[in-house]
């Protein structure tokens, strides 16, 4: 079969085995492995150029505060935001997140207002909202979606009125893999003057996002999801929004001005980035959009689209096996959660891990949903554009392994249950 022209670049997927088996890496919903130059990078950084940003004037500090502020320049021009002052950086998805609650949810809503949410939710875009309901007053309210896995907008615009204040939903679930519309969620939450925002960190690494487009006013997304770096997050906010914001956090170079008793702060995206930030992590992440872009997203949704129609098309034929959301390989961006018969997730991810393919068993921080689905958990296989055909074989195989391993051992189907 064709040689992926790409897998190559990840060393991890080339001199790894997992159980004496060469590894089959399909967890890239839970983190993306990383290309030679994005580690290479963060090395150089820390060998060569280690030095804090925004700070001494020396020809180290100022190559250091020159290539972090490029970095927020080219996640300004990847997602097309309208400023580079709309960019923070932040530590992950989930802390972006839970900014935008405690920083706009908490100081905007009061009793009596609506919060509206998927139950798709990854946990991460829902516990923050519980938290400020219950210290505002404010309600939760839900979208269901359809047998394709996708919001029901029929249901939303009875959902959506003018006691909403907040609408936050993501745009890829991390278990169906199906696309949400956010950009029609959008336009009915400012026909009643509310806020979108959209967690994007399922859908970043796979399609060209357009914030303009959207016209979201927040959206959240984390780096270690696309290649690069752990401890790298991203929070894009309309800057009319953000200027009515206060800081969450005070010190080191979000000062403008400072007496014994009072402190004004720097405008635009610095004012919310207190102390020293994530360097090493924010100068590698700019390597990793690099070579995305290298990429293409066109390549990357050819991919999917192959990887997923193997798969899946595949799997129907295997009558244990139960796919979850839509049976249209389409919906599925990179994702496919499945149960295998009546054999325990975690089960079925050991049999996967013994042949060396890593998945993902749980209920993906997705209680609702999995309450939703009528499951405790569901097995996730997430692929990602250095995944090829022998990653699928592979996954096949491992499935057949189960399947044979516990017709044998049928008293084990329940171990973890």
């Amino acid at each position: 079969m064709p040689k992926n022209q790409f897998r190559d670049d990840f060393p991890i997927l080339n001199n790894v085995k997992m159980n004496d088996e060469p590894l089959a890496y399909l967890d890239n919903a839970a983190t993306s492995q990383k290309p030679q130059l994005v580690i290479d990078r963060i090395s150089r950084y820390y060998g060569y150029e280690n030095a804090n940003i925004h700070r001494a004037t020396h020809a180290l500090a100022l190559k250091a505060t020159d290539d972090y502020e490029q970095v927020r320049d080219q996640v300004r021009h990847f997602i097309n935001a309208k400023s580079r002052d709309e960019i923070i950086f932040t530590r992950s998805t989930t802390e972006s997140l839970n900014w935008v609650a405690q920083r706009w949810g908490e100081a905007k809503l009061k009793p009596g207002d609506e919060i509206v949410l998927s139950i798709l939710e990854h946990h991460s875009n829902l516990v923050p909202w519980q938290q400020v309901a219950k210290k505002t007053g404010a309600r939760l309210r839900f979208l269901d979606f359809n047998q394709e896995g996708v919001i029901d907008l029929n249901a939303a615009k009875k959902t959506i009125n003018a006691k909403t204040k907040i609408v936050s939903i993501t745009q890829v679930s991390n278990v169906l893999g199906s696309i949400q519309p956010v950009k029609e969620l959008a336009i009915m939450a400012h026909e009643v003057n509310a806020i979108m925002i959209v967690d994007a960190a399922q859908s970043v690494p796979h399609f060209k996002i357009d914030v303009q487009n959207l016209d979201c006013d927040f959206l959240a997304f984390s780096a270690h999801k696309m290649l690069g770096p752990t401890g790298v997050g991203v929070l894009y906010g309309k800057s009319e929004l953000l200027e009515k914001i206060d800081p969450e956090f005070f010190g080191g170079e979000m000062i403008e001005e400072v007496s014994k008793n009072e402190a004004s702060f720097k405008s635009g995206a610095l004012r919310f980035e207190a102390g020293t930030q994530n360097i090493a992590g924010v100068i590698a992440f700019g390597a990793a959009l690099t070579y995305l872009q290298k990429v293409g997203f066109d390549k990357i949704a050819a991919q999917d689209r192959s990887l997923m129609e193997a798969a899946i098309s595949a799997l129907q034929n295997r009558p244990q096996v139960k796919i979850y959301g839509s049976a249209d390989p389409a919906n599925h961006t990179g994702i496919i959660s499945f149960n295998v018969g009546e054999i325990h997730p975690h089960d079925v991810s050991t049999v996967f891990d013994l042949d060396g393919v890593a998945i993902r068993a749980g209920h993906h921080c997705a209680e609702p949903l999995m309450n939703r689905l009528g499951v405790s958990a569901t097995c996730r296989a997430s692929f990602y554009f250095y995944n090829n055909l022998d990653d699928v074989e592979r996954f096949l195989i491992a499935i057949k392994d189960t399947e044979d391993f516990f017709n044998r051992h049928p008293s084990k189907e329940s171990s973890n249950g």
